[in-house]
Parts: C-alpha cells; structure tokens; sequence
C-alpha cells in the first residue's frame, strides 16, 4: 500500500526517522586543641594540609573513574558466533570491554607503534574499549533507509551498530570512517532534541526507539540513549537486546551495578544470550569479581574470548598475589599489586581501593587513607551473585567495612569503627578476622571512655591504666597515646608524656594534640630548643592561634637567657618599627638580640608584595626586632648602610651586621630569620 505522495509507508517512516537521527549535534573528629592541654576527653580538631588524592608512594592514583576509549574495529562475518543473536539489533560492543582485546599483552606497557593507538590513561587508570567480536544487526542503512525483507544478505555497508567507528566511551562521540569525535559538551542539544523529536511521533516502534538509542549512544550521549531504551524496554519488556544495551548506557555513564543487574536480568530472560555474558564478564572483572567474571565468560555453549580470558588471568594473578603478601604484612607489596590489578582491568573495583587506604593505614600513611574513603568509587547493591563474591576470604562487602572500621579508630572515631565493624559482622558473620575486629574494636572503645571518665573525675593514674589497657588491644591509636601523655601531664611525669606523644606522633605526624603536648611538657623540664621548635610547627599551622604565639615567644625569650643572651624590653606582640632618621636606626640595632632592617621604597611593587609578609614574621618570631626603613625618606640611612637596590633586609645581632640578602623569595626570608631566632 502507498502513502498519498506516491511513496511506500516503510519510506515515509524512515524519511521522517532519518530526521531524527541526523539532527544537528553542535549544540567528628573528637580531638580539637585545648592549649591549657587539660583533658584529653575534649575534642582537639587535628590540623594537617589537605590529603592529597594521591599518594605519596609509588601506586597509582585512584582519584576518579572515567570512561573507556573504542578503537576503530571492523564487524565481523555474518557467519560468526551464534550466541550473539545477530536477528536483534543489539549493540554489538559497550564501554566496559577489554583493552586486551585490542591487541596487546596483559601486563605490558603498549607500544604507539602498532596498528592500535595507545589507550588513553585516565589517572593511573587505563581506559579501555568494547569488543568488536560479534555480527553486527540492526536495520538502518547509513543513508537511514529501511531495508527490505531480503537485502540484508547482500549489504556491503556497516550496520547501524554500537562499536563499529571511531569512539571514545564516555568521553565523546562516536563517528564511522574513523570520523574525529566532537566533545559531548558541545551538541549536547542534539541528543535532547532527537528524544524529543521520537517523542512526538505516533505509535513510534521499540525497534525505532532502539535505533535512536544508537545513535545517541554512538555520539556520546548516554543518558538520551539510557532514556530511550528505557521506553523501548517498556514497549517490549521480554527484549534482551533493549537490556542489553540499556546496560551499555549504564556502563557508558559509570552505573555499573545497575548494569550488572540489567545483564542479568537479560540472561535471565534467554540464558544463551551470548552478548549479555560477555558484557557481564567485563563488568565483573572491571569491579574485581574473577569467578564471577569467569563464570560468565566460560558460560557453557559459547566461546570464551582470549583476549579477555587472557585479561582475567592477569587481574586474577595479581589480586592473588595481593592476598599473599597482605597476609604476611608487606604493605608495599600491596600496594604494588593493587596497582597491577588496577592496571590490568579491575579498575572499579571499591575492594582494590579499599585494600589501598589499609595498606597506607598500615604504613602510617593516615592521611592518604582517609583520603581514600573520600575517592572511592560508588558502591551499588549489586545482584545476589555480587554479594557472594569473596576478598581476602570475606565476603566483598564486608571487606570495605573492615578497613573503614580500622581507619575510623585511628583518626579516634570511635562511636563510627564500632558502627562499621558492626556492619561488616552483618554482612559476614563467620568471618574470623572480622570477628576478632569487631571485638577489638568494641574493647577499646569501652578503655577510651573509661579513660575519659576518670580524667574528668581527676583519677589520672587510673586513666593512665585505661589508656594503657586500650593500647594493648590497639598498639598503633594515635588518639590513646595522646590522651595518655595528658594523664602523664597532670600528674608532672614529663618525661614519659614527650615518649606518648613521640608515640602519637609517630603514628599520625601531622597530629596537632600530640605536638603541643610534647611543647608544653618541654617547657616544663626547660629544654627550650625542642619546645621552640614544635611551637614554630604549631605557629604555620595556626597562624591565628594568639596562645600558640605567645607560647612560642616565651620559649624564644627562655632560650635566649638559657644562652647566656641580655634580654630586656621584649614584648609579645610588638610591630614592624618604622625608622625616621639614622640616630634612631643605629640605637635600634645595638640593642641585644636579633633585628632585622627591611630597606624599602613605598611606591615599589617589590616591597608593596613582601611588606605583609614581614609583618606576618613580625609575628611568628616575636622575640626579633623588626625594623623598616624608606630609603627616599631618610636618604641619610641608606647611605650609611649602602643600600641601593630594595627591598633589601639586613639582619644585626647584638649592634653586629650577620647578614644581607637583597630581593630574596619569602622561603629565603624566612629561613634566615628563623636561623638567627635561636
């Protein structure tokens, strides 16, 4: 039958669907500080620099996922793989697939000579793309006519399928001819606008909503394509070609549990659905699941491929190895095998992440650690297969409970490691070293409280015992050791309060209790040098912390009597002294101690950048005069002192010049001046 412009219907569909698809596309922390250093009960916040998302160590950084590259692939024969059901129009390759399967070796770095370009690396992450390795379907030719019944054999040109031309997963776009992809900021309007188009057709076919899907999913667009496989799943829900590549979408936008669970429930609808096994396996090796990625891979009937068997084989070998030096405590061995399993595939894997922040918890590396809670990827309820998979012998989940239990207890988060190692005792309650956490962690919180009950009661040496009784389950708690050294405090043992707070300090060095613990307690035995130091610590890090200030300029005025050095009118708190004439410079540089002279001109940008920052010395080192003096203003002085150049300092000690340094960086600056304070 014809359409009244003389035109079959089957064209007059596929005219007004080509529209649509070629539409334009450029469019509690509970130790805060408390100076008088009285109970260790009241929190003290610890200030320390911003983690940062990488480590310090050799491993790679974890910090963000992104998504995979595709390189350019041919289709396969029409002859090939009848697991694939070529008949269904299904996406023949999604984000999550092997990089092994473009050519090169696990666990070799890939050279940019061969016939694949080098993947794209994303933060220590290597991004990867889809396998090629199955027919390619669909029914829309590249002109976007459609086929009729009996010229599909005979095509020459590539089906309308997901993989087959140049993309970048997640990234971009994806063009055929191996077209340059356009970033899917700038046409995100074409997406949006063929949904929207698809919408206002009437009785729109699955198949159709499908082929659009396609189309936004090959230029990037994955949240249109999730959007429009998801009416054609409701059109026809018993389609595991549309779940199948709604779990493409997912992947593409980094859902994937929800991806897994949409393959799943694809398998479950045909469980020879070849295409949805594979995709299944990729999923679960990217999230560090080997026999579930296995089990999928070597699912009975199909051909498992060896490029991504040769992928699992390497992720499973270094995950292994993991296990191996974990149990005998070669912390930097696992790190290192993290790495390679990261490198290998299992890239999403919150387990591999979590294995990461306990080995750097256990390297005293606190910092990156907690640093690492922060950075790792989403957790999602997975399938029931995926609650059953095994780390180090516990179930998954409870694993990443585990190490959060053990991080929490360090930083002295007490109440939140009894909560999460509670739950990891949930989820696998016949773990043994889950149990054993659980009841360490409970202990110890118990010891803490009662430590922080009897210090409010006064009982310090009791408290010390409560303390110690904690330390005994948990050797490595920065918080207890902290706390002891104020028991140690209180009662005057001085001595043994500077060795708990060495032991904290040890443990977390950026631990800010622990430091003016050890400052205060040597002050009290008059070991000026050591206490000067720790308070200049505590002075950058709380610049504002007027105690701090005044703590540090008592300690420099003790060390400068403990010298032999006349001391005489300092004053906390004094201000950069403005010089008007040379009799006033010379008396200000022969009195005893240390001044230093900064020589400036006020209409020099040079000294208009330093000027605040001697006043900020001015602060720090309260002990030094600090002087200043405009060279156009009191020419008498600059010539007396030959100054020519600003801004110049000049650093006097005792009426004697020991230094110049002309122009000198801030690090410079203060470096001299902190020399010259003892």
């Amino acid at each position: 039958m014809s359409h009244s412009s003389g035109k079959p219907v089957s064209e007059v569909v596929a005219d007004r669907f080509r529209d649509v698809l070629s539409c334009d596309n450029n469019t509690n922390k509970p130790d805060f500080r408390e100076l008088d250093l009285g109970s260790p009960v009241s929190p003290l916040r610890t200030t320390r620099a911003p983690a940062a998302s990488t480590s310090s160590s050799s491993s790679g950084s974890f910090s963000g996922r992104t998504g995979p590259n595709s390189l350019p692939r041919k289709p396969e024969s029409a002859q090939n793989n009848h697991t694939n059901n070529n008949n269904s129009g299904e996406l023949s390759g999604s984000s999550e697939n092997s990089p092994t399967a473009r050519g090169f070796k696990p666990g070799h770095a890939r050279s940019d000579s061969g016939s694949a370009p080098a993947p794209l690396i994303y933060s220590g992450q290597t991004a990867t793309s889809p396998a090629m390795n199955v027919l390619p379907t669909g029914n829309i030719c590249p002109s976007g006519k459609i086929l009729k019944t009996g010229m599909a054999a005979n095509r020459s040109s590539r089906s309308d399928v997901l993989g087959s031309g140049m993309g970048n997963y997640g990234h971009g776009s994806i063009m055929r001819g191996g077209g340059k992809a356009e970033p899917v900021s700038s046409r995100s309007g074409g997406g949006n606008e063929a949904v929207r188009r698809v919408g206002h057709l009437q009785g729109v076919d699955p198949e159709e909503l499908k082929r659009a899907g396609n189309e936004c999913y090959k230029r990037g667009n994955f949240a249109d394509a999730l959007s429009l496989y998801d009416r054609a799943i409701a059109m026809s829900p018993a389609s595991v070609a549309y779940r199948s590549n709604r779990a493409a979408a997912l992947t593409g936008l980094g859902r994937l549990g929800e991806a897994v669970r949409e393959c799943e429930d694809a398998v479950r609808l045909d469980p020879n659905y070849g295409r949805a096994h594979q995709r299944l396996a990729s999923l679960f090796l990217r999230l560090g699941q080997v026999e579930n990625a296995r089990k999928h891979l070597c699912y009975p009937g199909m051909q498992p491929d060896l490029s991504e068997m040769q992928r699992l084989q390497v992720v499973e070998k270094h995950i292994s190895k993991c296990g191996d030096v974990r149990r005998v405590a070669d912390w930097k061995g696992v790190l290192r095998e993290v790495d390679a399993a990261v490198a290998a595939g299992a890239d999403s894997s919150p387990q591999l992440f979590m294995c990461r922040a306990e080995a750097f918890l256990k390297l005293h590396q606190i910092d990156d650690a907690e640093s690492i809670l922060f950075h790792i990827p989403k957790s999602e309820p997975h399938s029931s297969s995926s609650s059953q998979a095994r780390f180090f012998g516990m179930l998954a989940e409870a694993y990443s409970y585990f190490v959060r239990a053990q991080i929490e207890m360090a930083l002295g988060r007490f109440e939140n490691a009894v909560t999460a190692a509670e739950k990891a005792s949930q989820i696998d309650p016949r773990n043994v070293e889950v149990a054993v956490l659980l009841n360490n962690v409970r202990m110890v919180a118990r010891a803490r409280v009662r430590g922080n009950d009897l210090f409010k009661s006064e009982r310090y040496t009791e408290a010390c015992s409560a303390y110690g009784e904690g330390l005994r389950l948990d050797p490595s708690n920065s918080v207890l050791y902290c706390n002891r050294a104020a028991c140690w405090f209180k009662l005057g043992q001085w001595e043994r309060s500077i060795e708990d707070s060495n032991q904290a300090l040890h443990i977390q060095p950026n631990y800010t209790k622990a430091l003016l613990r050890r400052a205060a307690s040597n002050s009290k035995i008059e070991r000026w040098e050591e206490a000067v130091k720790d308070y200049e610590v505590l002075r950058r890090e709380l610049p504002n912390d007027n105690e701090v200030a005044e703590s540090l300029f008592h300690a420099q005025v003790a060390l400068k009597k403990s010298r032999g050095e006349e001391v005489y009118n300092l004053k906390f708190g004094g201000e950069v002294e403005e010089v008007s004439g040379l009799e006033q410079f010379r008396a200000a540089i022969s009195l005893p101690g240390v001044s230093v002279v900064h020589f400036e001109v006020a209409s020099s940008s040079q000294c208009k950048q330093i000027s605040p920052f001697v006043d900020t010395l001015c602060g720090r080192y309260p002990s030094i005069n600090f002087l200043k003096v405009d060279i156009q203003e009191n020419p008498t002085v600059a010539t007396a002192e030959n100054v020519r150049i600003v801004p110049t300092f000049k650093i006097y000690k005792n009426g004697n010049r020991v230094k110049e340094i002309v122009c000198p960086s801030r690090d410079m600056l203060e470096h001299s001046v902190r020399h010259y304070s003892f």
